[in-house]
């Protein structure tokens, strides 16, 4: 199964709207149709290009003397499903309007005043502008709710459908777990460390408006990288299906560089720190030691017990011995989620964070 595919099929499980740019023919409208009966989910496929924006946003009718906006038939057939995969074909030439209609449905899931269960997967389709008849770029507040993915065909892929009439048997898509966002957290804390040592590419609006229309780094992009990268993970996928789903996110570019950068990291496990909570010794690197501090609190969290929250402590304030205060802030934000009622605050410790904590409401 093609890598690009593979990331389709998890972005659906993962409920993160996703995109697909390719020339006309490549097959992407029916691998989505294929996409939702594997999944055992029903498809409603909507042509953006012939919809008008009360299409999305609802028609106006009078209910008990009050204005409503009525939904279609599709979301409505959505909403009784209770999951599905709402298919928006020819998105690239739908007109601008049509687009700004489109915003409360890919991102809230909001039709007219219908909002449409959890369980319901957004997937667009795009010819590229100069392809599509009367085409548009997307505008960058549409584009900037999709992971786009580009549609590459597969020759060798094709060839082998072609001779049996596409009568093969199902592909094997990748499941996601049910406990498949226990490792959000863990993914988020690496965002936050890269951030805190890249802050430039928080947000990352192209000045281009070709480019403004593809993927780019916002605090919605990163978000949605969070999610994707933990269900990679959680499905074992390979790094290659990791850099399609990054880069359709935030940009080749940063997600090159922040890939890089996690790879490099090189962190000690959390639960070895919290066994040995005196071995501690605060990297160099602050973004490194932010990452270092934020998994160890993280850990805590996930598995908390009195001894672990007193061994995280100890390696906070080994960090403000060591200069890394400042630092420390941040991880305890995290670490004082998992405080149980007959978990003590100790007293050592606490003396070098107590200013914040009071500042913070937190004590």
């Amino acid at each position: 199964m093609g890598k690009e595919k593979i990331a389709v099929a998890l972005a659906v499980q993962a409920k993160v709207p996703v995109i697909l740019w390719g020339d006309p023919g490549t097959g992407k409208t029916s691998f989505i149709i294929s996409l939702g009966e594997q999944l055992g989910i029903p498809v409603e496929t909507v042509i953006a290009s012939i919809r008008e924006p009360s299409d999305f946003s609802g028609l106006p009718i009078i209910v008990n003397g009050e204005a409503k906006m009525a939904p279609p038939a599709w979301a409505k057939r959505l909403a009784e499903a209770g999951e599905g995969l709402l298919f928006l074909d020819e998105i690239s030439t739908a007109p601008p309007a049509v687009q700004a209609a489109l915003l409360r449905v890919v991102l809230d899931r909001v039709v007219g005043d219908l909002k449409l269960p959890d369980g319901i997967a957004v997937v667009a389709a795009a010819n590229p502008p100069q392809q599509a008849a009367y085409g548009w770029d997307l505008t960058p507040a549409l584009a900037n709710r999709f992971c786009h993915i580009d549609w590459k065909p597969n020759a060798s892929e094709w060839v082998e459908d072609f001779v049996i009439d596409f009568k093969k048997e199902k592909e094997n898509i990748p499941l996601l777990p049910k406990d498949w966002k226990k490792g959000l957290a863990k993914t988020k804390n690496l965002i936050a460390a890269f951030i805190h040592a890249r802050p430039q590419l928080l947000h990352q609006l192209p000045k281009e408006e070709s480019y403004a229309g593809r993927a780019w780094a916002s605090r919605r992009s990163w978000e949605m990288t969070a999610y994707l990268m933990t269900a990679s993970d959680a499905a074992g996928a390979d790094e290659d299906v990791k850099i399609i789903l990054t880069a359709g996110c935030i940009g080749e570019g940063t997600a090159i560089e922040f890939l890089a950068w996690v790879k490099d990291l090189d962190l000690p496990n959390p639960e070895d720190l919290l066994k040995n909570p005196a071995s501690f010794k605060l990297p160099t690197r602050g973004d490194k030691a932010y990452a270092v501090l934020a998994g160890v609190a993280q850990a805590v969290v996930e598995k908390p017990t009195k001894e672990r929250w007193l061994a995280a402590w100890e390696i906070l304030g080994e960090a403000a011995k060591q200069g890394g205060r400042d630092i420390a802030a941040g991880a305890i934000r995290i670490l004082i989620t998992a405080r149980q009622k007959d978990f003590p605050l100790p007293t050592k410790q606490i003396q070098e964070f107590v200013t914040l904590l009071k500042t913070a409401g937190l004590i």
